[in-house]
């Protein structure tokens, strides 16, 4: 699959820290939430040897520093960082997008605002929950896991968020089986939890999706979910919109982070897609 490059990307406001490994054309994992490149990692293998993968740390988290204070996040900005590692990478070819959480809300806006750059989004669990006739509710969920962590702090956010969303059903693997770069990922991320609540939560989970713009390139987009997580509230969007385009919704293996706890069949079914294209 080829030796992993680490690299830096200035862009306005950040430098972002990406990862490139393999070769073929170019395929761009979107992390969400607070997490980064890492999340990826038990998949980039599979993918490498047909693609060249870059996975980064989205603006804020971990190694993907802010230029100077913190800010709130925008979904815009978010789809524009994305672009930039396209053309930096690809240079004027367009590439294949996978992202997943509010790293699908990046790449729905990216395909929405430059469809021409993108062969392929699989945009898998975005939680756009503004497409949904019952938003009211989960956009006042939304406010009340900020308000939660404001007053009560991250681990009272992280209690109330991962039930609400139904994460709490997902089985992270023991310390002790983790290795030791997988533990060094987990601990970036939780020093990653402040920003996302402060700064991404409510600005993701507010975007409205252009349908239109979206419908227009339906040939393109492939909704994805995973096959214990479709009923929860992740996957709930993805159907409206899957609905929208036309296509029924791909079921991938495991629940929202499917690649993390099912890495080699999730990589399997995720190249198996990519090659219909």
């Amino acid at each position: 699959m080829g030796a992993k490059t680490v690299n830096k990307l200035a862009v306005p406001g950040a430098t972002l820290h990406y990862e490139v490994t393999g070769s073929g054309p170019v395929l761009l994992l979107i992390a969400g939430g607070g997490t980064d490149a890492g999340i990826f990692d038990g998949i980039v293998g599979r993918l490498a040897a047909d693609y060249t993968v870059v996975a980064y740390d989205p603006r804020g988290c971990s190694r993907s520093l802010y230029d100077g204070a913190a800010a709130d996040e925008r979904v815009d900005q978010s789809a524009e960082d994305a672009l930039a590692l396209i053309d930096v990478v690809g240079g004027s070819e367009p590439a294949y997008v996978f992202g997943s959480s509010s790293g699908a809300i990046t790449g729905l806006e990216l395909i929405s605002r430059h469809p021409d750059r993108v062969r392929l989004l699989v945009a898998h669990e975005p939680p756009a929950v503004e497409v949904l006739p019952d938003a009211t509710d989960h956009r006042a969920f939304f406010e009340q896991v900020y308000d939660t962590f404001r007053t009560d702090g991250v681990e009272a956010a992280d209690v109330l968020f991962s039930r609400g969303i139904g994460t709490d059903q997902d089985e992270p693997p023991a310390p002790e089986d983790m290795l030791p770069e997988v533990l060094e990922m987990f601990g970036r991320l939780q020093a990653n939890a402040v920003t996302f609540y402060q700064h991404k939560l409510l600005p993701f989970t507010r975007y409205q999706p252009d349908l239109d713009a979206l419908k227009a390139a339906a040939a393109k987009v492939v909704p994805a979910a995973g096959a214990d997580s479709l009923e929860y509230l992740p996957g709930r969007p993805i159907q409206q919109i899957a609905e929208n385009l036309g296509w029924p919704v791909v079921t991938f293996p495991g629940g929202h982070a499917g690649y993390l706890t099912h890495p080699d069949p999730f990589a399997t079914l995720l190249a198996r897609v990519l090659e219909s294209d």
